[in-house]
Parts: C-alpha cells; structure tokens; sequence
C-alpha cells in the first residue's frame, strides 16, 4: 500500500484529541479584581489636616487687632508691548489701602511710567537718593546690600507683583539701604514722589486719607502688625504698671463651608442580577466618592476663595535664589514659621528637589509617616500633591504648614452628623427610581480649609522644575 506524502497530505492539522482551553473556560469561574481607577492618589493634604467640626456650615478665626496693611500684590493689564497699572489694585499699597476714589486711582495709575529692563541691569543703587516707587509687572529682581563684615548679602528676590520704595512717595529724605539688579529681563512701572505730590495737590479726599495714614499708631505694634500689649518688666520698687487689654479685629474672617455633589444612576436590572461576587452599587459609589475626595484635595488647594495656594499670606511668599529648590531655599521657607508639620510639592518638583541635594552630595532623610518612609528635610517631611499646579514655564510651587487648631495652623473644615453620612462629611441619599428604571443617589461632600494665623502657612514660588542640559 502507497502512502500520500504530499504537500496536501503533510499541511493536515492534527485532530483534536481533548477539550479544547477556549470552550472549558465556559464552564470555569473567573478570578476578576474590583473595578481600578486611575485618578486615585495619594490625597496626602487630605489625610495630614486636622480636621475640625464647622457647625452652623461656617468657621469664624477670630485673630488680635492688627495694623497691617497694604500687603497684596498688584496686577496689570497689558496691550501689546504696553503695561498699566489697574487703578483699583494701588489699594494694595499700604499708602492708599481703603482708598476708593477710582477717578483719583486712574490719575494715579496715569502717572507710573513703563521701563523695560534686561536681565543684569542696575534698577536702583545702594546710597542713592530713593525718590520713586516701582511696581513689578514681569521678571525677577534681586535686592542685595553690604553685610556686617563687608560681602554682599541678599535681602530678598522680588517678582510679579511685588514693589519696592513704597515709603519714598512719602520720605523726601530717604536714601535706598539697598541695590537691585534684574535677574531676568523685564517690566516694572515707576511712579515718582513728584507725580504722585501732583496728583495729592488736587485730590483732597486723598490728602485726607494719607493723613490718616500717617496718623495710625505704628509706635503701639508688635513686629507682627498686631496692636501691642502694654506691659513693664525688669523694674524695682513700686512703680506704676501700665493697663493692658488684647484687642481683637473688628470683622475677622468667616470660612463657608463649600460643597462637591453629583448625582450616582444605576439602572434596576444592573443592581437586581449582577451582584455576583461584587455588589454593583457598592462599587460604583466607591468610584464616586474616590473622585469626589480627589476634587476636594483640588479645591482646597486651588480655590480661589479659601484654597491655600490662593490664601498664602503675600509676606510668607519667597521666591527661590537661582530658580531649582534648592537646601538654602527650603531652609528659608522653614524658617519663618514654628512647628512646621510638612512640604506639600507637586511629584515633579519632589524630582527636582532630589537632584538639587544630589548634586550638592546631600541626600534626604527619610521619616515615618503613617507607616510609609518618605523623604523629609531637616526632620519635615516632603509629601506629594499633584494637584499643585505646574505652569507651561515648567515653574511650580512649594507649601510648607503648620497644622492644628491648638498650634494656629492650617486645619480642615467639615461638618459630620449629616443625614444619610457615608463617611465623616460625606452623604449618601437615595433619590428614587424614575419611569426609565434607573435609581439614583445624592453624593455630597462638604468642605473648606482655614488659615488661623498667617505664618502658619508659607509657600515658595515660581520653583525651576525643568531639568538643565547638561
């Protein structure tokens, strides 16, 4: 007998001899994990702030008398390569704070003169006779003046927003103490004792308001602004001690509760026969609230009516020395404050955090937090928040806080016992099933943050996160 060895013959596939992976997997239960969600994060902020009952849906910080004004930073509005100053934002210098006379402001804003600058060149210079104030629209200025034993010393880094000789509109006989020198090019607007003298000769309601400027008692403050407390120490004898009482501000600020919501759909037949192994509600609702709690860390971060990045106090914004976070930029940033609890960074600048210390042979200490190592700078550690913004300049920013209401810090605001609470400010309420069988839940949160006092809180800006070629 002859076999059939050709080509048809040996291209025959095998017959099957056994069931086959395909059709048994009809038959066998499979192993599947609960639905993953990419946006989870960590939620450091959420978990780090102390979080206080806010009842009544409000939170009032009540805080001592304080003189301070004129702290805000000034914007402008440009056309083309030309920039001025919004009249209304001169309320921000401490000369013309609660000044509303918008026709006076715009003959004010009217006299500051443009000067582009370029990067190195002397703006002012130490010694010389200040007649001016300069109001900064764009670029970096360093102040440097002469220290005790004879270098050159950095007073401070200037940016958007910032002035400098706000006191000689005023002081016909003060001198700078320090040089300026543009880091970056630029635009500033100047306005000079002489123009604004003009402006005050003709506007008589303004000459009234600097009088009572200059009348405020500046001799009865604290180094903070806040009205001081009379008090006598290291005497003898019998004198006469002075009264004392602690003032308090007049209108201090209220934190409203503010609110997340939206509205979960799940149709009957999907919750009446797919709840096996999982329960189809219980994880559609978990989805939910993860993103809700995602919002809420974005809104207290970038909410511009109680968000941190938002609220920082003007004077407890530095600018970095050289652009990188550098050591002696976090150093600067821990300084001003007591007890700072933790760095808030984006992962990103976290990065560059790291490449500035290795690059100086430093490396991070590392704490416990929570049962997770992470990395921390003289003892403070440094945790992730990608919700803090990064600008198309590759630039960011770096939050250090205190928290804690018995430490004056930064703290959380909610309010719990809510009806149908899901979890601690979080409710969950059954909205009823509509003619299309679909039922539906009310997911709400409520929420807000509170600054008690304005040192608890310090951020450093405009943070180089991009990496240098090498």
């Amino acid at each position: 007998m002859t076999v059939d060895t050709g080509p048809e013959a040996q291209l025959e596939p095998p017959r099957q001899s056994s069931l086959g992976t395909a059709a048994a997997r009809n038959l066998a239960t499979t192993t599947k994990s609960a639905p993953q969600m990419q946006e989870i994060t960590s939620r450091w902020l959420l978990r780090m702030l102390p979080w206080v009952e806010a009842k009544g849906g409000a939170y009032r910080v009540n805080r001592r008398l304080s003189y301070t004004v004129g702290d805000g930073r000034i914007e402008f509005v440009q056309d083309g390569a030309d920039v001025r100053v919004i009249p209304r934002e001169l309320g921000e210098l401490a000369l013309l704070r609660g000044f509303d006379d918008v026709d006076v402001l715009t003959a004010v804003a009217g006299r500051c003169a443009q000067r582009d600058f370029r990067a190195g060149e002397v703006l002012v210079q130490r010694g010389d006779r200040a007649g001016q104030i300069h109001l900064i629209a764009h670029g970096r200025i360093r102040q440097t003046s002469v220290g005790k034993y004879g270098d050159e010393v950095t007073v401070a880094v200037l940016a958007d927003g910032d002035r400098f000789g706000e006191n000689a509109l005023l002081d016909g006989e003060g001198s700078w103490d320090y040089t300026a020198v543009a880091e970056t090019s630029g635009t500033l607007l100047t306005l000079s004792r002489a123009d604004f003298s003009a402006v005050l000769s003709t506007a008589p309601h303004l000459q009234d308001h600097v009088r009572k400027f200059s009348s405020l008692p500046r001799q009865r403050q604290n180094k903070h602004g806040e009205a001081e407390i009379a008090m006598s120490s290291g005497h003898t004898g019998e004198p006469e001690l002075p009264g004392a009482f602690v003032d308090y501000e007049l209108k201090p600020r209220e934190y409203e509760l503010s609110i997340a919501q939206t509205v979960l759909r799940i149709h009957t037949r999907v919750a009446d026969l797919y709840n096996e192994p999982m329960n189809q509600t219980e994880e559609q609702l978990r989805l939910t609230i993860e993103a809700l709690r995602e919002r809420q860390e974005h809104e207290l971060i970038n909410n511009r009516e109680f968000g941190l990045l938002h609220n920082a106090a003007f004077k407890q914004r530095i600018q970095t020395h050289s652009g990188p976070p550098t050591p002696d930029d976090l150093d600067d940033l821990l300084c001003r404050r007591r007890g700072t609890k933790l760095f808030l960074a984006h992962p990103r600048t976290i990065a560059a955090i790291g490449r500035e210390l290795n690059a100086r042979g430093l490396y991070p200490d590392h704490v416990d937090v929570g049962g997770q190592q992470v990395p921390a700078w003289r003892g403070v550690p440094i945790l992730p928040c990608n919700k803090i913004p990064i600008t198309k300049e590759n630039t960011s920013s770096i939050l250090a806080m205190r928290t804690g209401e018995d430490n004056q810090g930064v703290i959380g605001l909610r309010q719990t016992g809510l009806a149908e609470e899901y979890e601690p400010g979080l409710s969950v309420r059954f909205m009823g099933i509509d003619e299309r069988s679909i039922i539906s839940y009310l997911v709400t949160t409520y929420y807000s943050a509170a600054i008690l006092v304005p040192d608890a809180l310090g951020m450093l800006e405009n943070v180089q996160i991009a990496r240098k070629p090498e």
